[in-house]
């Protein structure tokens, strides 16, 4: 695969092979007539590990679809990389926040709130009878 430098050095820096990605050129569909139903100048891009998949076929000319799915597809892979690192970054967040000791006025909020969730409950028993 001979593929622009920029595009090689993108995928280095994902970590993803050139050789992982399959790329397949097939016949294009939709609006354009015979001059698309009979080329070939459809590119699909899938990545075997992660099933990421870019399909594209905007221009007429199978180099320039070549580029334009590469560009999309290392685009896909950095948007799928900075939502998994969100996602981590979140509940590393949630585990520090949940983790972080009460402030002394929140355990005394509690504290109030439980003795008087006793008091509810200790009116409930059944009342003593003296007789016995």
């Amino acid at each position: 695969m001979d593929l622009p430098t920029q595009i090689l050095e993108r995928l280095d820096a994902l970590g993803v092979l050139a050789g992982d990605v399959e790329e397949k050129f097939v016949r294009g569909a939709g609006p354009g007539g015979q001059k698309i139903n009979k080329t070939s100048s459809t590119v699909v891009l899938r990545h075997r590990p992660s099933g990421c998949e870019v399909r594209c076929q905007e221009e007429r000319s199978q180099a320039a679809n070549r580029a334009l799915a590469w560009e999309r597809f290392c685009e896909k892979l950095e948007t799928q990389l900075r939502e998994a690192e969100a996602v981590r970054r979140a509940a590393v967040e949630k585990a520090r926040r949940k983790a972080r000791p009460k402030s002394r006025r929140q355990k005394a909020i509690q504290v109030r709130g439980k003795r008087i969730r006793a008091e509810v409950k200790a009116g409930r028993q059944a009342p003593q009878s003296g007789e016995g």
